[in-house]
């Protein structure tokens, strides 16, 4: 954004009705490099780092090394750490003309600036900090040029309320509010105070303070309502969050890498923002490895080497996606466990775990069962060789020139062997387990069927056992019966009770005959009133059709 000729300004930036997203001043961090970086990731806004005005304006030396932009570094605002209002304004009418608005920092808690009576102490100092407001924005000659101030809260958030009332009566463009005390460090954002300070004046305010993703900023927005969100620690960790990402992708550190040897940053610089952007992506021997690299040329054969260039994109997505393959791999080994815990649990019977798997859902699913299966002994096999392939390629990995180049090579070395020898275990495992799995429904089906016959057959012997049992008490009362007379008394009674069982048996024969022959004549009479039933029906069928035909002929007459 053009400001040197004042046709435009970053006060029109807020009345477009959007959330800005900032880039917060960072000492040694903020430089021009990162601010070309950031603008490259949807950052609307860029502070350089805290520059003392006092110093500024006396050595051209100090201008020079604290203050370096380009023609594309906009909209830039240059904040500066002043305790006097006439620095402050002449330092602004210095950088005027290469920015658009100059800060003043009233936030910054570190001792030696508090000490020096800049930065947090100025918020005790409302009187003085609208005196420098007023005199940087009628001091410098273009109306467009902002002139804002960056605080923190008080305990008394009356008093912070007070402070930025007097700095809006004075001019002040905007307020950046960092939502912690001068004492506070890491603790919690108090929202609720930003929020106050958004209702207390009429200038926009700025939120600054843990954001970390952009789903932070609608969030902060949601909170407090302000116009705008700044981001430090959270841009430092991932340049790309203002354009969604989570962690900073590939794309973006191989930007960074060519901005800064393009620009000549200095080594520590250029290491130490790389340091901060991996440190969500690597692991613990990967940082290792990467801290200990002295010179941009080992740093650069380091990327290439883990994460490939950027024009291999489509290589890094594929390792990302192996990555993840083996995530669910290792998430598939657990849930293999925890079946096979649930399957052996001892007060679950196998007629039990039969009778669930009947259900109608487990039939629907049991169709496809033996194709999921093989499919997943296949996969996990694939898998599993190709583990075997990477721990044989580090395993027998020899250190060569690269070593004298990059002293932790070993290390490096080491770390993909542990990942391959773990993916190894993890695809064994997976595959020993489906197969013990599989085995173990099938022997719980097999043990229930044979439960299951097993209980039939002694249902079986059971009523054996008791019609054996009745038969023999017959049989026992009948020759009790028979051996209680003697000689032909005895088969005399004996054949007497038998005539009666006879008998007896004659008479519910007869007894059942009758019910059939009274049951069959019942029927024939039903059989006689269905045909009488037909007959009537056809009888009222033929009147109707009849008087049908005459009402037809009727009509046809009156036609």
């Amino acid at each position: 954004m053009k400001t040197t000729n004042g046709d435009t300004s970053v006060m029109e930036m807020f009345e477009r009705g959007k959330v800005l997203k900032i880039c917060a001043p960072m000492v040694r961090y903020s430089k021009l490099a990162f601010r070309s970086l950031v603008r490259k990731y949807n950052c609307d806004i860029c502070f350089t780092p805290m520059i003392v005005a006092a110093d500024f304006m006396r050595s051209v030396k100090a201008r020079d090394s604290e203050f370096t932009t380009s023609e594309r570094d906009r909209p830039l605002i240059v904040q500066f750490a002043a305790h006097d209002a006439q620095t402050l304004a002449d330092a602004a009418c210095v950088v005027a003309p290469f920015s658009d608005g100059v800060d003043l920092n009233c936030g910054c808690p570190q001792r030696w600036a508090m000490s020096a009576g800049y930065g947090a102490c100025l918020i005790n100092k409302p009187e003085l900090v609208k005196d420098m407001v007023r005199l940087v924005r009628n001091q410098v000659d273009n109306p467009n040029y902002t002139a804002s101030i960056k605080i923190r809260i008080h305990k008394d958030l009356r008093r912070t309320v007070d402070l930025c009332q007097k700095a809006e009566s004075a001019g002040v463009s905007w307020i950046t509010v960092h939502g912690r005390t001068s004492e506070e460090r890491h603790q919690p954002v108090h929202y609720d105070a930003i929020k106050t300070i958004k209702d207390s004046v009429s200038v926009p305010v700025i939120a600054n303070g843990d954001i970390k993703y952009l789903r932070d900023v609608e969030s902060t927005h949601q909170l407090t309502g302000v116009d705008g969100v700044m981001a430090a620690r959270g841009l430092l960790a991932n340049p790309a969050m203002f354009a969604g990402y989570e962690d900073t992708p590939l794309e973006c550190i191989w930007d960074w890498v060519d901005i800064s040897v393009e620009q000549g940053t200095p080594f520590t610089c250029f290491h130490h923002h790389l340091i901060y952007m991996l440190e969500r992506v690597s692991s613990q021997p990967e940082r290792k490895v990467f801290n200990s690299l002295s010179s941009t040329s080992a740093v650069i054969d380091y990327l290439q080497n883990t994460y490939g260039s950027v024009r291999d994109l489509g290589t890094w997505f594929s390792s990302l996606k192996m990555t993840l393959q083996w995530t669910v791999v290792a998430l598939f080994l657990y849930v293999e466990i925890g079946i096979l815990v649930i399957l052996c649990l001892p007060f679950i019977s196998a007629r039990r775990w039969q009778s669930i798997f009947q259900l109608r859902i487990w039939g629907s699913v049991a169709r496809f069962w033996n194709k999921v299966f093989f499919t997943m002994i296949i996969i996990l096999i694939v898998l599993f060789l190709d583990a075997v392939r990477e721990v044989r390629k580090y395993s027998g990995k020899e250190l060569g020139t690269d070593a004298k180049l990059q002293p932790n090579m070993f290390d490096h070395l080491h770390m993909k062997l542990f990942r391959a020898q773990r993916n190894l275990y993890i695809s064994g495992f997976a595959v020993f387990l489906w197969l013990v799995m599989k085995r173990v429904i099938t022997l719980i089906n097999q043990l229930a069927t044979v439960s299951g016959t097993t209980a039939a057959l002694q249902m079986q012997a059971d009523h054996a056992n008791q019609a054996a049992k009745k038969y023999m008490e017959d049989n026992e009362l009948l020759k009790q019966t028979l051996m209680e007379g003697k000689g032909d008394k005895a088969t005399a009674q004996g054949t007497e009770l038998l005539r009666k069982e006879v008998e007896k048996l004659k008479q519910e024969l007869k007894t059942t005959g009758d019910a059939l022959k009274d049951s069959q004549s019942k029927g024939d009479v039903m059989k006689k009133q269905m045909e009488g039933l037909a007959r009537e029906y056809d009888r009222l069928l033929k009147e109707h059709q009849e008087l049908q035909n005459l009402q037809d002929s009727g009509n046809k007459k009156a036609d």
